[in-house]
């Protein structure tokens, strides 16, 4: 459906209507700014005016996700990018295209033009790169440490799959089936173990109740304080 960018106290707003939406929402995301999802039944200027009244709390969050976006990794010639199996290393090639190669445990992206490597395209052909071997890792590693994990704690879960999730580290549907982001590979493992046993534990408590906290604590001690370090990272910045 239609939509409209607006300034609002010298903010960008981008307003889309929506037919499923029943009320306005605003989300704020790194690199994609303020978004307002605005129900097909109301009208922009109903939309700007309650955007107006929320102005502070856009503002101090939108500085909160600029401030991240900053962490962002700038590739140059000569970067060297860690996976959790793989060491990923940027340079230059003399071929007319982007392309990179495997060895074992060493990844190697050729950038074509140097001088033109922080281009948008150049960056983001290294982070498909990046991508590609998270998504190779997340697939030789999760599925066996979910396995090892589900049967030490006793869980049961019904599928497994792994996405390239930009909002979420992982989920778990009221059938049991988990869903985990490749992402989870730039993580450490004590982290990533987390995540698992957080989603293993939803499918005995599907909230996030005291029963769920306490139930974590029992199969994952120091819960909350991985819970706060993994806020720290961000699903779309590395």
């Amino acid at each position: 459906m239609k939509g409209k960018i607006l300034k609002i106290q010298n903010t960008e707003i981008n307003f889309r209507k929506s037919l499923k939406a029943r009320n306005i929402s605003i989300r704020i995301k790194p690199f994609e700014g303020v978004l307002v999802t605005v129900p097909r039944f109301l009208s922009f200027k109903i939309a700007n005016d309650f955007v107006e009244s929320k102005m502070n709390w856009i503002q101090k969050n939108l500085h909160k996700i600029q401030s991240q976006e900053q962490l962002q990794t700038n590739f140059t010639i000569g970067s060297i990018f860690q996976t959790k199996f793989h060491s990923i290393f940027i340079d230059s090639t003399s071929e007319i295209k982007n392309t990179f190669l495997k060895e074992n445990k060493s990844i190697k992206i050729y950038i074509s033009d140097e001088n033109e490597i922080q281009s948008i395209e150049n960056q983001n052909y290294i982070r498909n790169v990046i991508e590609k071997i998270l998504r190779i890792e997340a697939k030789s590693f999760l599925p066996k440490r979910v396995d090892e994990l589900a049967k030490k704690h006793n869980f049961n879960y019904q599928k497994l799959a792994i996405k390239n999730t930009k909002t979420r580290w992982g989920s778990c549907s009221f059938k049991n089936n988990i869903n985990l982001s490749l992402h989870l590979m730039r993580l450490r493992e004590e982290l990533i173990d987390y995540v698992i046993l957080h989603e293993l534990v939803h499918t005995k408590v599907k909230n996030h109740s005291t029963e769920f906290w306490t139930t974590l604590d029992i199969h994952c001690p120091n819960s909350k304080n991985l819970d706060r370090e993994l806020k720290k990272y961000s699903l779309r910045i590395f």
